[in-house]
């Protein structure tokens, strides 16, 4: 069933990072999970409550920051041992500057959701640290959630420089674009690159797992003030009773049956089947004709790519 001995987890400290931790170290046959933050101190408060909680002492801290590329280097210059499993969680709407460019000429928002993603797994690979399998956090916004007001990305050309006015913002023009809209354009972009990435690596799974709407997480935190009351006050408290959002546990659980279970299948995007952010995942190719499209999930990496 389960042959992964080791997990990596990006921002691991809090909400589905650390939930996703608590829930493989009770998995049979896991011995080691890489608790990735940037923090130091909130590192290591999750790791004491994550070894409370468990029971187990597997926990090792990784300092790393995501929209740093130079601290994503250093950090993986130190791991020695191979690592079967890692989930690419750490993410969100990129702090109270997300649309401001980093030295590598992406935005903070594109940077801490795809780019420092893109160069873990790159110098992963390089260093023959990675045996198994990569799970990338999607968004239900990747393909659109009407009934939340986030309409599907839209592209229009499909091309590498469109990708890459994602990446670098200038495709949205004005500040004062929807940060919905534009997290959901950069989720998408995502989940075509892990698409790429599994045909160029082969031996290695690759799955983007939307873990739904879920209650708890830190992810909306920098949402506008309205937007952010909404989806994280009003919306974890009523949204749920209308079956729009479900508890961290359902979303991180989607994370461990994404690691665990070969019927996810590499280069594929699984999310939730209905309008709703919530309920049983399918195979987003099967209801959105805009993924699986070679020559568009590779224009997409060599985006990436491209700032990396």
């Amino acid at each position: 069933m389960n042959d992964i001995k080791s997990v990596l987890i990006t921002g691991a400290n809090a909400g589905l990072g650390l939930e996703a931790a608590r829930q493989l170290a009770l998995q049979d046959g896991v011995q080691k999970i890489y608790l990735v933050c940037r923090n130091e101190t909130k590192a290591l408060a999750a790791k004491a409550e994550l070894e409370s909680r468990t029971g187990r002492s597997i926990f090792e801290i990784v300092l790393m920051d995501m929209m740093d590329l130079d601290s994503v280097r250093a950090a993986v210059a130190t791991l020695d041992h191979p690592i079967d499993a890692v989930v690419l969680n750490a993410g969100g709407t990129g702090g109270k500057t997300p649309n401001a460019l980093t030295s590598d000429g992406v935005t903070n928002i594109f940077a801490v959701n795809v780019l420092g993603h893109a160069v873990l797994v790159d110098e992963l690979t390089k260093r023959d640290l990675l045996t198994s399998v990569v799970l990338y956090a999607g968004s239900e916004a990747a393909r659109g959630i009407p009934r939340m007001g986030i309409a599907r990305p839209i592209l229009e050309t499909s091309s590498v420089e469109e990708f890459a006015s994602i990446a670098d913002g200038s495709k949205f023009g004005a500040k004062n674009s929807d940060p919905l809209d534009v997290y959901a354009a950069i989720k998408l972009t995502a989940t075509l690159w892990m698409a790429s990435m599994a045909r160029q690596h082969p031996q290695i799974r690759f799955v983007t797992m939307s873990p739904g709407g879920t209650t708890g997480t830190n992810g909306m935190d920098d949402l506008p003030f309205l937007k952010k009351v909404m989806f994280k006050y009003i919306g974890g408290l009523l949204m749920p009773r209308f079956g729009m959002m479900h508890g961290v546990d359902v979303g991180a659980k989607r994370y461990v049956d994404g690691l665990t279970d070969p019927k996810f299948e590499t280069g594929r995007f699984y999310a939730s089947k209905g309008g709703l952010p919530t309920g049983p995942v399918v195979d987003q190719a099967t209801l959105y004709d805009g993924l699986n499209n070679p020559a568009i999930e590779d224009n997409a990496k060599q985006a990436v790519h491209r700032f990396a």
